[in-house]
């Protein structure tokens, strides 16, 4: 299930990127490259794993099922967040310094 979350985050976020590939004003290439990182480290723990157990691979308990997809939400998860940082630092719309602009001169003239 975490192999299967990353790459379908992975997908949809190429999908984006590549709808607007010529601007990429807002980093879309960063989590892109994020999430199929985390896909190719989840197919190379299921090639792992499936040496490992062979036929049993295919069959996994429900709750084992549920806890790997938690996981891979959380991998998601924190790769949207690590994104999110990464382009309030960058700020490519201006935003962040508009914004502290705006509380300077609020804050001279209070």
């Amino acid at each position: 299930m975490t192999l299967l979350t990353t790459i379908f985050a992975a997908i949809i976020s190429t999908v984006i990127w590549y709808r607007h590939a010529p601007e990429n004003e807002m980093k879309v290439s960063v989590l892109c490259w994020m999430y199929w990182g985390a896909s190719l480290m989840w197919l190379v723990d299921a090639i792992f794993e499936y040496a490992e157990l062979h036929e049993a691979y295919f069959t996994p308990e429900p709750i084992e099922m549920l806890n790997d997809f938690y996981l891979g939400l959380s991998v998601v998860a924190l790769g949207l967040i690590i994104w999110l940082v990464i382009l309030l630092v960058k700020d490519p719309k201006g935003v962040v310094r508009a914004s502290l602009r705006k509380q300077r001169t609020q804050q001279k003239e209070g």
